[in-house]
C-alpha cells in the first residue's frame, strides 16, 4: 500500500518570496520612468550627471604589501630606485595624430572650456597637442637617444618644436570616424618607405607604433635585443573582447622583419575592410588585430592570462607577446578590484578620460625630476574619471 506524503510548502514560498522582494523595485523603477516622461513634456532638463572632478583626487595606493607591486608612503616609491636616463637603444616612436577645427560658433577660450594643470592653461583644442608634446617629453626623458615620427595628413597645419620629433605627411582619409582605419594604411605607408631606405639585409631602424596618450617611463628598446627572433610585438591582456590593444606594436627594423609587419598590417586592414567596418570607431582596429591572429594562432588566446611574454607564427610573421601590465600599463577607472601598479611597468597608457593625469604626471615630475615617485601620483589618483 503506498504511502501518501504531505507535500512541502517550501516551493510555492520561494516565487511568493521573489515577487515580495521585486514588487517594490518594479513599482520605483516605473515611478522613475513616469517622473523622467513628465519631465520631457514641461520642456525640463534631464537630471544632470554627477560632475568630474577637475583636479587630482588622491586615494589610497592599492597593491600595498605585494612585493611584485609599487609600494608608497604617500606620494615617494619606496621600492622602485629613480628610474636611469642612460642612453639605450635607438628607436623610432611613430604615432597618427591630427587635429579637427573646433565649431566655430564657441571660438574662444570659455572659463567653462579652460582646464588648469599646474601654472598652465589649456583651451580645449590646446589640449590634444598638450598630449602630444607630453607624450614625446616622456620619450626624450626616457629613452634620450629615440626619435618621434608623427604621421599626419599632408593638409595639416600641425607644428613641433621638440628637437627629435618630426612630421611625416601621409595622404590619407583622417577624419574622425575613419581615423582607426586610416591608421593601419599610414602604418602600410610608412612602412613600405623605410623598406626603401634599408640597404642592407641585417641593418635595424626598430620602430614602436604607439597611440599619443601614452608615457614611457622606461627604456624599451632591451626587447630588440633580448628577444632576438621576432618579427612585430604586440601587446595582450586577460580581456575576452579585447585581448589585444593597438596602442603598442613594435616592428624589427630589418628588412625581413618590415617586410613580415607590412604582410602582417594588410592581413587586419582586409580583416577591418570585410568585418568591422560597422564596430565603434575606436575598436575596429583592435577587433580585427584580434580577428587576424587568432585565424592563425588561436592557441596564444588561452596565454593571455598568465601575463608572462611568449613568441608565436601568425601567417609567416615570427609574434612577440608583451603583457600589457608591463608594455601597456592603464590605471583602472572606478571601483572594483585593483591590485595596483606592476613593478616593473615601463608604459602608462591615459587613454579615455585619464588624458589629464597624464599632464598632471609630466607638471609633477617636472617639480621633482623623479620618474618613480612621479609613478605613485599617478597610482594614487588613477581610480577617479577627470573633467578634461
Amino acid at each position: 500500500m503506498a504511502i501518501s506524503r504531505p507535500r512541502s510548502r517550501a516551493v510555492p514560498f520561494i516565487p511568493l518570496l521573489l515577487l515580495v522582494l521585486l514588487v517594490p523595485l518594479i513599482y520605483s523603477v516605473s515611478r522613475l520612468r513616469l517622473s523622467w516622461a513628465q519631465e520631457r513634456e514641461l520642456g525640463m532638463p534631464p537630471p544632470a550627471l554627477p560632475k568630474r572632478p577637475d583636479r587630482l583626487v588622491l586615494g589610497p595606493a592599492a597593491g600595498q604589501g605585494r612585493p611584485d607591486r609599487l609600494q608608497c608612503q604617500g606620494l615617494k616609491a619606496v621600492n622602485k630606485i629613480s628610474l636611469s636616463s642612460e642612453p639605450g637603444e635607438h628607436v623610432s616612436f611613430v604615432t597618427v595624430f591630427t587635429t579637427y577645427s573646433s565649431d566655430p560658433a564657441g571660438a574662444g577660450k570659455r572659463s567653462s572650456d579652460v582646464v588648469t594643470v599646474g601654472k598652465h592653461f589649456y583651451s580645449k583644442e590646446e589640449r590634444s597637442m598638450a598630449i602630444l608634446n607630453t607624450f614625446i617629453s616622456f620619450i626624450q626623458v626616457s629613452m634620450p637617444r629615440s626619435d618621434v615620427i608623427i604621421l599626419t595628413g599632408p593638409k595639416s597645419k600641425l607644428s613641433i618644436n621638440q628637437g627629435k620629433a618630426s612630421i611625416l605627411p601621409i595622404e590619407g582619409n583622417y577624419s574622425r570616424g575613419n581615423l582607426m582605419l586610416q591608421r593601419i594604411k599610414s602604418y602600410i605607408d610608412f612602412l613600405e618607405l623605410k623598406l626603401e631606405e634599408v640597404d642592407c639585409v641585417n641593418c635595424a631602424r626598430h620602430f614602436v607604433f604607439t597611440d599619443s596618450d601614452m608615457a614611457v617611463v622606461e627604456d624599451i628598446g632591451h626587447i630588440f635585443t633580448s628577444y632576438p627572433n621576432w618579427h612585430l610585438a604586440l601587446t595582450f591582456r586577460n580581456n575576452k573582447g579585447q585581448p589585444l590593444n593597438s596602442g603598442f606594436i613594435a616592428v624589427r627594423g630589418t628588412r625581413d622583419g618590415i617586410s613580415k609587419a607590412i604582410e602582417f598590417f594588410n592581413e587586419v586592414l582586409k580583416a577591418y575592410n570585410l568585418k568591422y567596418m560597422k564596430a565603434s570607431r575606436m575598436l575596429g582596429d583592435q577587433l580585427a588585430l584580434a580577428w587576424v591572429v587568432k585565424s592563425y594562432l588561436s592557441s596564444a588566446f588561452g596565454k593571455f592570462s598568465r601575463h608572462e611574454t611568449f613568441t608565436g607564427e601568425v601567417n609567416g610573421a615570427s609574434v612577440l607577446f608583451l603583457p600589457c601590465e608591463v608594455y601597456n600599463w592603464t590605471p583602472p577607472e572606478g571601483a572594483g578590484q585593483f591590485h595596483g601598479m606592476p613593478l616593473d611597468v615601463k608604459v602608462v597608457h591615459f587613454k579615455g578620460s585619464r588624458k589629464r593625469l597624464m599632464l598632471e604626471a609630466w607638471d609633477f615630475y617636472n617639480s621633482t625630476s623623479q620618474l618613480s615617485d612621479m609613478l605613485c601620483l599617478i597610482l594614487k589618483s588613477g581610480r577617479t574619471k577627470y573633467d578634461f
